[in-house]
């Protein structure tokens, strides 16, 4: 039986979490990380939210396909508050865990339409939404953030709207939506929250290793920690999380254990009905998040391949090897 959100956050120690990505973290992505050990509590891709939108199927089927054996939050991403409302009821109807609202994609694309981190721009639409979402969703509600959209100091002010509207559980991302990935994580303000709100807070951003878990873990004095590039570059680190707060040694994969994740991965989520250089193309964009962990002659090459045999061929000759790989990036400022 999956666990109830409660009683996963009443668990000691860390909750661990798999960030939602938007084209990356989706049902067969899912499997394949359950598969090397998992995350405790997965988000799905959001759900598009307008006047005349309808739930995504394909993301829905994360949800009653859900492979993973552990609860489930259902994103969504919007403005328009009749709309949200509805969506909202419409996923009540599923095994969720809770309905979380994304107040912090940092995509143009996304924030210039004033949808997830551009609402933090509009203070009081937020506080309409919250409100208006509070009164629907009998369940858990909760909301992942960024600081502000600017401005770090925005979530100062959040953060009261957040405890008055009783949001169950709160994620922020350390950094401004203008930041996009670069810059530092403000493990301060993550914890200032932390200190201001009864609900738990995850903290999320730039976690690539066990003891980097442990660090924020320390200075945010989170309840949890929510992962998401760190896990597509390297699927063991919720594992390795685990065993590094209990203080057994890491596990760290060999270079040809990660060429066995890339083969995996190729298979899991490359259609193979699909022409190859679609795939091809896919498979790309996983790979930069795990050239990160592999060297920036890797990650260069990687991008100009364009067939699956100089794919695989490029990743055996970085990756043919016994050696352990912590995948930790060389650079923390994306």
């Amino acid at each position: 039986m999956i666990p109830r959100l409660d009683t996963l956050l009443a668990s000691t120690g860390p909750v661990l979490a798999l960030a939602p990505m938007q084209d990356v973290t989706d049902l067969p992505f899912w499997r394949l990380m359950a598969h090397y050990g998992g995350a405790d509590l997965y988000y799905t891709e959001y759900f598009r939210v307008t006047a005349t939108s309808r739930i995504d199927r394909q993301i829905l089927a994360s949800i009653t396909e859900n492979p993973t054996g552990r609860p489930v939050i259902a994103q969504m991403i919007g403005n328009d508050i009749p709309s949200l409302v509805r969506t909202a009821a419409e996923l009540g109807h599923y095994p969720i865990a809770a309905i979380d609202l994304n107040l912090g994609c940092p995509a143009p694309v996304v924030y210039r339409k004033c949808a997830g981190g551009g609402l933090l721009r509009d203070l009081p639409r937020i506080d309409s939404i919250l409100g208006a979402l509070r009164d629907a969703i009998p369940g858990r509600f909760t909301v992942k953030t960024r600081l502000g959209f600017d401005d770090e100091n925005t979530l100062s002010a959040l953060l009261p709207l957040f405890a008055r509207h009783s949001v169950d559980l709160v994620t922020i991302h350390g950094r401004t939506v203008l930041q996009m990935y670069r810059g530092g994580i403000r493990h301060d303000l993550i914890r200032i929250a932390v200190e201001s709100l009864t609900c738990p807070v995850l903290a999320n951003g730039n976690i690539s290793s066990p003891s980097d878990a442990q660090t924020v873990l320390r200075e945010t004095g989170a309840r949890g920690l929510m992962i998401g590039r760190g896990a597509v570059r390297n699927p063991w680190i919720f594992s390795q999380i685990r065993e590094h707060l209990a203080g057994k040694p890491v596990t760290l994969p060999t270079g040809r254990e990660v060429l066995a994740y890339i083969h995996d991965l190729y298979g899991t989520v490359c259609d193979p009905s699909v022409p190859e250089p679609k795939g091809v193309q896919k498979i790309k964009k996983y790979a930069n998040f795990i050239g990160e962990g592999v060297g920036q002659e890797f990650l260069h090459a990687i991008r100009r391949v364009g067939t699956r045999e100089d794919f695989f061929a490029l990743c055996r000759e970085h990756l043919d090897h016994g050696e352990e790989m912590t995948l930790a990036p060389s650079r923390q400022d994306f």
